[in-house]
């Protein structure tokens, strides 16, 4: 899997940390969404028995990132569009949905490739 693959699944596991923000308004860009979640990308591609402290602290940020539903979805559909064309494995899909545990943020739906940022 190529590490541009990787960086967009990490980003869409953590789109569920932004769609549960119950915070106030704020513009979150593409760029954020990059910028926050891009130290994940080294262990969703290989594991390991941590996650890094610069993951955790970009998906903490994220989820105080998107505070309102718009925000949520441009978050979403960030991640959507940049794993589109990529391949990725179970292996990686199951390490980047155990990310906001393993940081600290509880959400209650399921990551997953086939998320609806409609909802």
């Amino acid at each position: 899997m190529a590490n541009s693959g990787v960086v967009k699944l990490v980003l869409m596991a953590t789109v569920w940390v932004a769609v549960l923000s119950p915070k106030a308004e704020a513009a979150v860009t593409c760029g954020q969404v990059v910028s926050n979640l891009t130290p994940c990308v080294s262990y969703v591609l290989n594991g390991g028995k941590t996650v890094p402290v610069p993951c955790c602290n970009g998906i903490k940020t994220l989820y105080n990132l998107a505070h309102n539903t718009p925000d949520r979805q441009t978050v979403c559909n960030c991640i959507k569009n940049a794993i589109r064309a990529i391949p990725y494995s179970k292996s990686n899909v199951d390490l980047a949905a155990g990310l906001p545990k393993k940081c600290g943020v509880n959400i209650p739906y399921k990551i997953s490739p086939s998320t609806d940022c409609s909802r």
